[in-house]
């Protein structure tokens, strides 16, 4: 995103359905998905019953399978001076 200009990003939220929800006039996301009264305090039982329900191993795979590691390494760069720099 970071090397993209706003109308690339526009194009992909587009494309990926973010778009209409990124418009919103919100602060925040919390402000839209957020719970108006969220649990701060559950109970153990009932948080691992509804963990339960997660398939973790899955939504983990999903998450890493799209994965693209990009190795940056710097660049050797010599100039006029290097050149008068014994080492």
């Amino acid at each position: 995103v970071i090397t993209m200009d706003k109308l690339e990003i526009i194009d992909i939220a587009q494309k990926i359905d973010t778009f209409e929800i990124s418009i919103q006039p919100f602060e925040d996301c919390c402000t839209i998905f957020a719970p108006v009264h969220p649990k701060t305090s559950p109970k153990l039982a009932n948080v691992e019953k509804y963990e339960q329900r997660f398939d973790v191993d899955g939504l983990v795979q999903r998450a890493v399978e799209g994965v693209m590691i990009t190795k940056i390494t710097p660049e050797k760069r010599t100039d006029d001076l290097s050149e008068l720099i014994e080492d």
